[in-house]
């Protein structure tokens, strides 16, 4: 297996490490209120990072998983609510829209995507059910032309700045899985509202969803009945990691982490170097599980489905890395740490949500030990995913 960069990949990650230098740092203490980073998005858009997951014949460049993940690592680097936002235009929801849209939708949406000029709300947790999506309550009932949505969401990222709100939702009022489909409903329409209900630790704000009798277009319910495995497929495609590479900062603020002795900054000196493996290893089996970069396949080739416990593994794995590499770095930096001045307060914040949305750890831990005892060697008890 070949980790090695492209050339292509190598000058887009230059470019935005460049661009988090010039423009996200500096900055990235301004959106711990809450404020939406808007003129972050706007310069992202203009480097074509917003239109990664759009076809080129929408006008997005049609990039694979792995370019999407360099992304977001070189911009959560800087600035955890920057790196969720552009999350939301470059990931599941995106890719919900490009693959089971009707065309007419497709254009409507996915070029102001690439744009910026659409910003996308996933709605999934309600407050009775969040990982188990089989017991949502809300319900688009479809009548001739038209549909109805009646439910609540909440803990919903994006939710007060959003233009379309990307919803899993039952249809028709069928019960458990078979019933999950899926809805865009655009800002205004009639019966939606929603509002800024809960303010993070990592900085942005989740709010309510209310749908009142939410009318849209019937073409608006893109997957209906037993939509609920399509949909699962494209959120395997959004296990992306949130780490951080340890900051420089040491005593004085002007030596490197690295020159200032290991007894002085709390480890041991068997701990010497651990940081760095764990996030070169997150690296590692994140590039593997997305199959490095495939680009999205064009209209009429075949999709290719990334391994549901493959794209588990690595969530697990990278989002724990990141908890631990995060909270060491706190540690490194002392009092300092504790501080918003200090970046390493603010990763160490936002990359705690990486565990609970988009599949909890512990949701994702039995999908995996289901499928390493389904591949076991029963003559020798090693078990394995049978890709080796």
């Amino acid at each position: 297996m070949d980790f090695r960069l492209s050339d292509e990949q190598r000058r887009m990650v230059d470019t935005l490490r460049k661009f988090r230098r010039d423009v996200l740092e500096p900055n990235a203490i301004t959106y711990l209120d809450g404020t939406f980073p808007h003129e972050n998005m706007a310069r992202l858009a203009e480097l074509g990072i917003l239109g990664m997951a759009v076809p080129q014949e929408y006008g997005g460049s049609g990039l694979g998983v792995l370019d999407t993940v360099l992304a977001l690592e070189e911009i959560g680097k800087a600035c955890y609510v920057t790196a969720m936002a552009a999350l939301g235009e470059v990931g599941v929801q995106t890719r919900i829209i490009s693959t089971f849209a009707p065309e007419s939708l497709k254009r409507q949406y996915l070029p102001a995507i690439a744009e910026g000029k659409c910003i996308l709300s996933i709605c999934m947790t309600e407050p009775h059910a969040g990982t188990d999506v089989p017991a949502y309550r809300t319900n688009a009932e479809i009548t001739g032309d038209r549909a109805v949505l009646k439910g609540t969401k909440t803990l919903i990222s994006r939710a007060d700045v959003a233009d379309l709100f990307v919803v899993f939702t039952r249809v028709n009022g069928v019960p458990g899985a078979p019933g999950i489909g899926c809805a865009l409903v655009p800002k205004g329409a009639p019966g939606l509202s929603s509002k800024a209900a809960f303010h993070t630790m990592g900085g942005e704000y989740l709010c309510e969803v209310l749908f009142e009798d939410c009318e849209i277009p019937a073409e608006n319910v893109i997957l209906k009945a037993d939509g609920m495995k399509k949909l699962l497929e494209r959120l395997q495609y959004a296990a992306v990691p949130e780490r951080v590479d340890l900051p420089r900062p040491g005593r004085g603020r002007d030596r490197g982490i690295g020159e200032v002795p290991a007894p002085a900054r709390g480890l041991r000196p068997s701990h010497r170097g651990l940081p760095g493996l764990a996030v070169e290893g997150g690296r590692h089996v994140h590039r593997r599980r997305g199959g490095a970069g495939a680009p999205l396949p064009r209209r009429g080739e075949r999709r290719r489905v990334p391994d549901p416990a493959l794209a588990a593994m690595a969530k697990i794995f990278c989002n724990e890395m990141g908890i631990r590499v995060t909270s060491e770095a706190v540690q490194i930096h002392g009092g300092y740490g504790f501080t918003d001045e200090f970046p390493v307060s603010r990763f160490f914040r936002g990359v705690r949500y990486g565990s609970l949305g988009g599949g909890t750890t512990e949701t994702l831990r039995n999908l995996v030990g289901r499928r390493l005892v389904q591949d076991m060697d029963l003559a020798t008890g090693v078990t394995g995913l049978g890709t080796f």
